[in-house]
Parts: C-alpha cells; structure tokens; sequence
C-alpha cells in the first residue's frame, strides 16, 4: 500500500469536496461529483520514473528519424516518400535536447542540418514550408536556439535567428482557427521572449486570437476543456493540443491583458483531465485522430507543467507528476523494436502494419506523428524541473462520475480503479476518414491491468457497423447495436452515488426527436473488482433483445480467447491478465458470435448475449495474476436485497468489502460476512480502510469522527488518513 505515515495531517485538494458522498449525490445535479479521497484500494507504488528515460525514448526516436533524412537534412517520410508536415523541426529540436543534455553528440550534425533546412524553410514563407504547416514550425525552431547554442558557431545561430524573423503573417495558414491558431500564440511569444518579434504587435495578435476565436472554444465551468469542433461528437484527443498550447503559453510567462483569464481557464480543465486519464494512462477515447500514441505524451506534458505550477500542494502536484508518469509509461506499449522502426513508435494504438493505416486520419502518417511523439516528450523533459514526490493519480483512487458537456457527449466513472467511459452521442457522418464515436461504453480500465483489453476503446466504421457494451435488439429479421444507430439513438447519463469504492450510475437509451425503436436503461455498480451491469427493456415493445459484449480478438498480434457457457474472456499471449464479461443469469444465455469489426485498437468480436430473464445481467471482470478465475466468480456470484456478492467480495447498499478494502457511507461495517461490525463509528460518515489479508492497516473519513477498530479507539480528523500498520510482505 502507498505509504501512509506522510499524509497524517488534513490535506484537501483545490477540486475535492469534502462533503459526505450521499449528500453529494442528492444535492443539485452536477455534471462532475467528486471525492476528496487519497487512500487507493488497491496497493499502489510510484513508478519512480527518472526523466533520462523520457531522454531514452526521444533518442529512440530520434536514431530512427536520421534514418531517413536526406541530404538537405528533411526528415522522408518513409511512406509518403516525401517531406510531410513539420517532421524536420520536430527532429531538430528533440535532436537538441539530447545534445543540451550531454548525450548522443554524434546526432549534432543530423540536427544542425534539419535546423538549417527548417529556418530556410521558415524564411521563405508558408508556400514554402511542407504543407502550408508554418503555425507548427514556430514554438520548435525558436525552442530549438538555446538547445542548439554554445555546440554550434555563433554565426550559425545568428543565420538561423535571422530567419525566424520573418514576419508571422507570412508563415501562418489563413483560416487556421482552431487548435492550429493555439500554436501560433504559443509560438509568437516565444519569438517575444527570444527577441525576435515585436512584445507590443505578438500581444495585439495573441489578444485578438482571444478575444475573437479562441476563448469561445473553452468550455465553461466546470469543464473549462478545448472544443476543436472538427468532429461531433467532439475530440477529446486533439483537446488535449488546444488546451496544451495555451498551457504553454501561460506557463511561459505570457503577461498581455487576458493572461489571466486564459491561465484560469487551461489550469481548470488540466485539473479535471486527471480524472479523464485512464488508469494505465491513456488519454480517454473519441473524435478525431482517436486511440493516436502522440496524444498520450501531450498529456503527459500537460501533468509535467501542472506538477511544477503546483507545487504550494503538494498532494496536487504529487499527482500531476505521477499522471505524466503513467502517460510515458503507456505509449511503450507502442514502442517498435523491429529491425530499420526500431525506436519508432506505431501511430495508432496497435501493431498492424502502419502501411494498412488502421485508426488513421489523413494528416496522420509515420513522419510527422513520431515528431510530435519526440517534440512533445522534449518539452515535457525540459518541463520537469524540479523533484516532485508522486503520489496516486485520482484514476487510481477513484471516487467520482463525470459528464463531458453535450459537444463532447461522453461519461466517466471511477471506482477504486477501476473506471468506465461510456459515450451518450455516436458520430453520423464522416469526418477525416472516418465516424470515430461510437454510442455505448467505449471503456473498461482498471489499475495495475493491461488496459487494451478493456477494450479500450469501441468501434465505428466509416460506412457500416459499430461495437460497443450496449443494448441490442431484433428488428425486421435483422439484429442492430446500438453502436451503429447514432442517428437513431442517444443516451442521458444520470448518477445515483459517488464513494472511491462504489459508484452507481445509469444509462438511458432512448430514440431520438423523430425516432422511433425501444428504450433501454443499463444501471451500472462499479467497485475495484469491476462493473456489474444490469440491463432492462423499459418500453413495451416486443421485441427481442440483449447486450454486445465487446471482446478484443487481434490488434495485429492474435490474442487468446476462451469460452463457456456463462463466460466469455480474452488477453495477450504470456500475459496474466484477462478481461473477463461474465453472464449473471439463472441458466446459460444464447450467446452469438458476430463479425469482426476493426478499431483503432483491432478486431473487435461483438458476442451477443440474450438471457431468459427480464433483466439481462453480467459483470465486467478484469482479472490478473492471483485473481480468482472468472468462472469460479460467477459460479460464486449472487444478487442480494440490497446488492451482490461474490469471491471478490459484496456490495450491501452504500457499503462495499472487497480483498484489498471497504468502506462506503454508513455507521458500521462487517467486513468478514459474519454478521457482526468489526469497525464502528460515532457518526454517519464516508470512509475507506486499506486492508491487508483482512485485517485493517489505514483508515480514512470524510468527517471529524471517533473510530473503533479491533478494540482500539481512534480519532479522526477529514480527509486525513491514519495508518494503523503497514502491510506484510507476500
């Protein structure tokens, strides 16, 4: 478990509430409930990443990129066979990074050409610069100067300075509003800052930017997020570009008169994206270039640069440096080591050979996404300058439900771990190449637990088909999911309780205005164990209907699958860990294998599940080493009066007790099913214990209160956990 002995005195993060959770969920509907928890539920470490491995991975990339550069010192797309985009200074300023940190001086050359061919580029104006991108090349090639100063001759430096002179109305796309303009305002004042562009013009421009563009793309409170509004439902993935480089922009000290109000407003949302990160951390799903690796480190970059703006909390700013180390960890599940790509990184989150360009959109190509993958991991090492103690990042704690406002159209819930994302719009027509939304849950994640397999996100082809956890139902001989009717369907996200143990929230799936076709409603209790799910028919309709399970098959390495009656599971060959959906029924379901439909991820199998009974029922089990197997959880699994219970533990109205944990809201509570409470409490509060082979080692209220527990008698102040004894060793 995470080492208690530190947070013995009260500390409450700017966004937790430290109200009881079930007063929470009663007060006025709020898009965001979340609570102020920072014991886990299950054992949690820091990943002690050192920042020479951020250094590692550029380099990869960066022996890779020399690879293909040629002699004028343009990085060659090795697909497009040309140069594309803004791969070059991307390369040149990751290629001095690792020259300004002391390493891989036999790149210096390699750089200096890109740099070179980049500012020649630059100087000659956008009509020059790989397709029109000149609002890319700035915030790079001005970074790259310092990097490059002191390894080169002065007079190199002066020549490149020159050039980056040239005035920003000749490199900057017209009509470039969205996220593209965001580079520019960034990129303009580090002109600024480097003494070459004018303070007073760059800040007329960045204020009229602002003023008449961009802050209308900033969502209100409490979301505060960037609308690029380039796909409906809207991107989550290229939000995190909009946001990012008004992060950077901010963090760089720009002082004009909207300063801050931009700052507030990027710092609110990169506050609530902690909660959008997957526990693996993966940025969440959906939009335009979904499921692209890239995206992963712009937010880790994001975390890196809040974890040094916050450091007057230090809880805070332990999670922000621990969520940009989980995004770094993540993308080396991309990592190619294969022959001329080692180093590389695949573009879209699977192995498939990049030339089928599955997930792609068409800007998206090998050169220029792996620069943004080592330009973006650059900044986040230069960002990360000081010594911050990680601590859990709240996708690992949990203890909180979150709706995206309607652009976004999307859900999220957390407990313990284990979180769901579940989308409320799926997209109708195409956009770059693609309908990237699908209607339904998308997610499955869970801490300490291989994530794809969630599956990680669902599927939508261009033109037919889609696979996502959601309703299905019999019409004119044919069976429909849910995940191809977005323009029949929607969904309406409603929460019923918020505890970091146990969230309940429901989906009601309804026709559209003008629409017709029946109504569903999936309830869903999430504990650290996994989703119980409970689906019913709420219209009158006569139909027949079940529940798509969404089983990951290939994503360019075939996966292990096995089946029974009740019990559908798949994983990676050599991996312990298995995403189990288990059939909660009286007797065996009809269970249909479908075809395949391909993500971003891979073959997705949509297996068609249809019970006897009225509610159709399963619990989403992801299970790793040590755990029970699945099917000797649904043998064991049982509903309740109030809840269910099963070998991975119970849930009894707002109490949960599992292996690693329990708590909930309430007085008292048995934690080893004897019927008698072996922990009291003088008032009616939330609380979290830690467990250790069921015996409670750390203990944590939402409130001021007296606790027993095993005959000892303690006194508890709000969110200010207690450690009572550290965990054996196993």
């Amino acid at each position: 478990m995470v080492n208690m002995r530190k947070f013995l005195v009260p500390v409450v993060t700017g966004a937790a509430i430290s109200a009881v959770v079930s007063l929470l969920a009663a007060a006025a509907p709020s898009p965001i409930v979340r609570t102020g928890y920072h014991l886990t539920a299950r054992p949690w470490k820091p990943l002690a990443i050192p920042s020479g491995q951020y250094l590692d991975a550029i380099e990869g990339v960066c022996r890779y990129s020399i690879r293909q550069q040629d002699a004028e010192g343009a990085i060659i797309d090795p697909f497009v066979k040309r140069e594309y985009q803004y791969a070059t200074p991307y390369f040149a300023y990751a290629a001095g990074t690792l020259i300004h940190a002391g390493r891989a001086a036999d790149l210096l050359p390699y750089g200096v050409k890109a740099m070179d061919h980049a500012t020649k580029c630059f100087a000659a104006g956008n009509s020059a610069i790989p397709d029109q991108h000149g609002n890319f090349f700035i915030a790079a090639l001005v970074g790259a100067l310092d990097l490059y100063a002191g390894h080169v001759a002065e007079s190199t430096i002066a020549a490149w300075r020159e050039r980056l002179k040239t005035p920003r109305r000749a490199i900057q796309a017209e009509n470039a509003t969205n996220n593209w303009e965001t580079y520019v305002m960034k990129g303009e004042w580090m002109r600024v800052l480097a003494g070459l562009a004018d303070r007073a013009d760059a800040t007329a421009a960045i204020e009229e930017a602002w003023a008449s563009r961009q802050r209308d793309r900033v969502a209100p409170e409490p979301w505060r997020l960037y609308h690029d509004r380039t796909s409906d439902p809207d991107t989550l993935s290229v939000e995190a570009v909009g946001r990012g480089n008004l992060l950077a922009l901010t963090h760089l000290g720009y002082d004009g008169p909207s300063a801050r109000e931009i700052r507030d407003a990027v710092e609110s949302g990169s506050r609530l994206t902690l909660l959008l990160q997957d526990p693996s951390g993966q940025v969440p799903a959906n939009g335009r270039t979904d499921d692209h690796v890239w995206v992963d480190v712009g937010y880790q970059l994001a975390f890196e640069v809040m974890a040094e703006r916050s450091q007057g909390d230090a809880w805070l700013a332990g999670q922000y440096r621990h969520a940009a180390m989980l995004s770094f960890q993540s993308i080396a599940r991309w990592r190619r080591t294969d022959g001329p790509w080692a180093g590389s990184y695949f573009v879209t989150k699977n192995h498939f050979d990049p030339g089928e360009r599955v997930g792609y959109q068409p800007a998206s190509q090998y050169s220029n996404y792996n620069g943004s993958l080592m330009f973006h991991l650059a900044e986040a090492y230069h960002a990360r300058a000081s010594q911050i103690e990680e601590r859990p990042a709240p996708s690992e704690i949990g203890g909180y439900a979150a709706e995206m406002d309607s652009l976004f159209a999307t859900a999220f819930a957390n407990a313990g771990g284990m979180q769901m994302q579940v989308n409320l719009r799926g997209q109708t027509t195409v956009t770059h190449e693609n309908r990237w939304t699908p209607l339904g849950v998308v997610r499955f994640a869970r801490a300490g637990w291989d994530t794809r397999l969630g599956p990680s996100d669902g599927a939508l082809t261009r033109d037919n088909g889609g696979v996502t956890f959601a309703p299905a139902f019999l019409e004119n001989g044919r069976w429909l999911r849910l995940a191809e009717l977005a323009a029949r369907y929607e969904g309406v996200w409603s929460v019923e309780f918020v505890h970091p143990l146990l969230v309940r929230c429901a989906v009601d799936y309804r026709p559209k205005a003008g629409q017709s076709g029946p109504t569903f409603r999936n309830q869903f209790t999430l504990t650290p164990d996994g989703v119980f799910s409970e689906v019913r028919k709420t219209s009158p309709d006569a139909v027949k209907w079940g529940v798509t399970w969404p089983l990951l098959e290939n994503d360019g390495r075939p996966l292990t699958r096995t089946q029974s009656a009740y019990v559908a599971s798949t994983g990676y060959a050599g991996s312990a860990d298995r995403q189990n959906f288990l059939a909660i029924a009286a007797s065996a379901p009809e269970v249909t294998r479908e075809e395949l439909e391909r993500s971003t991820y891979g073959d997705l199998r949509p297996v068609r599940v249809v019970t006897a009974e009225s509610v159709n029922r399963v619990f989403v089990y992801p299970s790793s080493s040590g755990d029970p197997a699945p099917d000797s959880v649904q043998a064991s699994f049982r509903m309740t009066p109030d809840g269910f219970r099963s070998s991975l533990g119970r849930v009894s109205g707002k109490l949960y007790a599992g292996r690693t944990s329990a708590g909930g809201v309430g007085r008292e509570i048995d934690l080893d099913g004897d019927g008698k409470p072996d922990v009291r409490f003088n008032l009616e509060c939330g609380f979290l214990l830690q467990l250790d082979r069921g015996k409670v080692i750390a203990i944590e209220t939402d409130r001021a209160v007296t606790a027993d527990v095993a005959g000892r008698r303690l006194t508890l102040l709000a969110h200010a956990p207690v450690l009572l004894t550290a965990p054996r060793a196993r």
